[in-house]
């Protein structure tokens, strides 16, 4: 009853982003059991990854409201298991930042298709949600690579960029 001006091809992509999402915040859940493991042992990145997990989470789950908002029908799909070693700090960072594009590229074509479906409600609602967040999760994790490239990756610098992680927000 809800539905109007939502087209089978918006529907498709927004459940295509949704399900980006989940898959997005369960890579991050990963990456932070792997920092919190004591053979690992670095506490900001662990911080950092569980909160960049409950952000991606909370994206999906404002998708799905969106889609029921507009009368369509969420589709779900099975979340593939992420990877349990991530090497190192810089290597998270360089996947995480990869990931963050990927999303980005996602959103954008999402915004397309929209617009191609002449639908304004869902071009506003990237717009107003997602696309600015995602230029900033672009530029704070190209930065952090800059920074864990200048403390040297490992030892005492990664340690002070880890305990700079964990004081953050």
């Amino acid at each position: 009853m809800a539905r109007q001006n939502f087209s089978a091809e918006v529907e498709k992509a927004l459940n295509d982003q949704l399900n980006l999402e989940f898959k997005a915040s369960h890579i991050y859940l990963s990456m932070s059991a792997y920092f919190g493991r004591d053979s690992v042992a670095l506490p900001g990145f662990q911080k950092f990854f569980k909160h960049s997990s409950d952000e991606e989470r909370e994206h999906g789950e404002k998708f799905i409201d969106y889609v029921n908002k507009r009368g369509g029908r969420v589709v779900l799909s099975s979340v593939p298991a992420p990877e349990i070693e991530w090497n190192s700090g810089r290597s998270a960072v360089e996947i995480a930042l990869q990931l963050e594009k990927d999303v980005n590229t996602s959103l954008l074509k999402l915004h397309k298709v929209a617009e191609e479906q002449n639908d304004p409600a869902t071009m506003d609602f990237l717009e107003g949600e997602y696309l600015k967040e995602q230029v900033e999760a672009n530029k704070q994790l190209s930065d952090m690579l800059t920074q864990i490239a200048r403390v040297g990756g490992d030892g005492l610098g990664l340690y002070l960029f880890d305990q700079n992680l964990q004081s953050e927000k």
